[in-house]
C-alpha cells in the first residue's frame, strides 16, 4: 500500500441510482454503466464501467474506506469492484460512523464507544421519533424510520415540503444535541456526536500514519472532508447547493454519476502523484464546525 487512506460517501458521490445519474447527453452517447447494487431482483445503485476500473486500481494502491449513512444491510447490498473476486473493504464505516466494520464483521467495541458518547451529548432517540411523528405530515411523508437504533429518517415528497418546516426542525433537533440533513427525498436527524469523522480516525488510528483523502455530496459529509488532508465535493448535492467548501476541498464542476467517475480519478491521480504524509491521527471534526463552515457559505 502506498500510505493513503481513501475514505469515500457512497451514495451520489460514488454510485448512482437511476434518479440520480443525471445522463444529460444523448442516449448515444451515455458512458456504459456497472450495476453495483441489486435489492429483490432490482439493480438499483451504478457506477460507469470506467469509474469501476479505477477503484480497482485505487483498492490496490490505498486502503479504501466506504464511509456512508446506510445501515450494515443496506451497505452489504453494494458490491463495489475490487482487485480480487470477493474483494471487500478491509474497513467500512456505516450508520453515519455508528458501526465500524472490520474484514465484514461489525466491531463491538466501536459500538459500546459509540453508544457512549450518544449518551452524555444528544438526547434520546425515541424523543426525536416522537417529534417527528407529530411534525410530518402524512400527506407528503411517505416513511418513516429508525436506523440502527442511532438515528431517524423520512423520506417525503421533496417539492411538498411546507416552507420553512426544514429550517424548524433544523433548530429544535439542534437545541437537543442533534443534525438535519436533507438528501434527495430523505430527511436525516442524526445525534451530532455521530459523525464518519469520529469513525474515521479510528480507523486511522488503527492504519497508522497516512494521509487521507475523502470525498461527499451532503452535509454529513462536511465533517468527513474537513477531517480529510484534501477531498472533493461533487457539483450536486446539499454542500453544492449552498456553495459550501473549505481548504484542501476541490469543488467538482460535474454532477451524477460523471461526477462519481471523476472524484474516483482524482483520488487516483492524487494517490499515484503524491508523497505520502505520516502525522498526528486525525481527530473528529465537531458538529459545530461543520455548521459554521455551511453557514458561511450560505451568507457567502
Amino acid at each position: 500500500m502506498s500510505g493513503f487512506l481513501v475514505a469515500s460517501d457512497l451514495d451520489r458521490t460514488l454510485i448512482y441510482s437511476n434518479r440520480a445519474l443525471a445522463l444529460d447527453v444523448p442516449d448515444r452517447l451515455a458512458p456504459r454503466l456497472l450495476s453495483v447494487e441489486v435489492h429483490d431482483g432490482k439493480a438499483l445503485s451504478f457506477m460507469t464501467e470506467q469509474a469501476a476500473a479505477l477503484l480497482v486500481e485505487l483498492a490496490r494502491e490505498a486502503v479504501l474506506v466506504p464511509a456512508t449513512t446506510r445501515t450494515r444491510t443496506q451497505y452489504e447490498r453494494v458490491n463495489l469492484p475490487g482487485p480480487t473476486p470477493g474483494w471487500v473493504p478491509s474497513y467500512a464505516i456505516c450508520s453515519n460512523g455508528g458501526q465500524l466494520i472490520v474484514d465484514g464483521v461489525p466491531d463491538e467495541d466501536w459500538r459500546t464507544e459509540v453508544r457512549g458518547r450518544l449518551a452524555t451529548a444528544s438526547v434520546p432517540l425515541a424523543e426525536v421519533v416522537e417529534h417527528l411523528a407529530l411534525c410530518a405530515d402524512p400527506e407528503w411523508t411517505h416513511k418513516r424510520r429508525v436506523a440502527d437504533d442511532l438515528f431517524a429518517y423520512l423520506v417525503v415528497e421533496r417539492a411538498e415540503l411546507p416552507a420553512g418546516w426544514l429550517d424548524e426542525l433544523t433548530g429544535w433537533c439542534a437545541e437537543r444535541g442533534w443534525t438535519v440533513s436533507l438528501q434527495g427525498r430523505k430527511v436525516y436527524a442524526v445525534p451530532a456526536p455521530l459523525s464518519k469523522s469520529a469513525a474515521l480516525a479510528e480507523v486511522e488510528r488503527r492504519v497508522g500514519g497516512c494521509t487521507v483523502l475523502a470525498a461527499g455530496d451532503s452535509l454529513l459529509d462536511a465533517d468527513l472532508l474537513l477531517a480529510a488532508d484534501a477531498g472533493w465535493r461533487p457539483g450536486h448535492g446539499e454542500l453544492a447547493d449552498s456553495g459550501w467548501t473549505a481548504p484542501g476541498v476541490t469543488a467538482l464542476d460535474q454532477v451524477g454519476v460523471a461526477a462519481g467517475e471523476e472524484i474516483v480519478r482524482c483520488f487516483l491521480e492524487r494517490v499515484r502523484a503524491g508523497v505520502p504524509v505520516a502525522g498526528e491521527v486525525g481527530e473528529p471534526v465537531e458538529a459545530a464546525e461543520v455548521a459554521a463552515t455551511v453557514e458561511a457559505a450560505e451568507l457567502a
